[in-house]
């Protein structure tokens, strides 16, 4: 599943193309959506596309008086196209003026368009509001395993499985570690390694491809990599094996 520095790519570039354009078309075919497909044409149709960013692990898209928000899921993959689209499992389908389309596919169908979408009330990774002293005031609350705080879309929003690996690897906590039990030297580390990890992934990103729009771009990761056995120290990379897998080493400092 595409996470924050996929994201943050990927509206950049969508934001590039498409942004200042009409939309003349869309086409809605979900399953999971609230809003009934038809009321997505009614609200959008003839709008002027301002604006395309990211926020958690969405895509919005700012139109004149609405917007639209796209959820990409596990499978869910963006394509541009000109004139007529050829993919198939069509989610959404978006039209320009002067042709150019976006579709959203999903071949399980549970890739999820919102209209005018709730602002979340969990902070992005990004925001200027989680500072050091926000880690240290809400991990204090927390006495689950860090990972599963990191992962948490209603504590924090944008970090995925891949990152939440590579995050604690960078900042030397094991991912078992009880969250309320990490103590402040290393959860101010743990801070910086948020940000830290999550920026340098976005330029490791856009310069291996820089005008990706879909897809993962995973092969730089230190830790969290399935072809690798150890990490470029030397460590030997530990596999935990559960609902999701979680990669890290020995190395890192286990706090309960």
């Amino acid at each position: 599943m595409p996470e924050l520095p996929d994201l943050q790519v990927f509206a950049r570039n969508l934001d590039k193309k498409l942004g200042g354009k009409t939309l003349e078309r869309i086409t809605v075919n979900s399953k999971k959506a609230k809003t009934p497909n038809a009321e997505f044409a009614k609200a959008l149709h003839g709008q002027k596309l301002k604006k395309v960013y990211r926020d958690g692990k969405e895509l919005f898209f700012d139109f004149d008086e609405h917007t639209l928000g796209l959820h990409l899921m596990l499978h869910g993959q963006l394509f541009r196209f000109d004139g007529k689209n050829e993919q198939k499992y069509t989610v959404v389908e978006m039209i320009f003026k002067g042709g150019e389309g976006l579709a959203l596919t999903d071949w399980q169908g549970a890739a999820n368009p919102t209209l005018d979408p709730e602002e979340s009330k969990a902070p992005d990774a990004f925001d200027k509001a989680v500072t050091p002293k926000w880690w240290q005031d809400s991990l204090g609350k927390k006495k689950s395993a860090i990972k599963n705080v990191l992962l948490d879309q209603k504590f924090i929003r944008g970090i995925g499985n891949a990152y939440a690996d590579e995050i604690l690897y960078d900042a030397g906590i094991s991912p078992m570690s009880v969250a309320n039990k990490i103590p402040a030297d290393k959860v101010k580390v743990l801070a910086k390694s948020v940000k830290k990890v999550l920026e340098d992934a976005e330029k490791q990103i856009t310069k291996s491809k820089p005008d990706i729009i879909s897809g993962e771009v995973r092969d730089f990761l230190k830790v969290h990599h399935t072809r690798k056995g150890e990490t470029d120290k030397g460590e030997k990379i530990l596999v935990e094996k559960g609902s999701r897998k979680t990669y890290y080493t020995e190395g890192q400092e286990l706090y309960k």
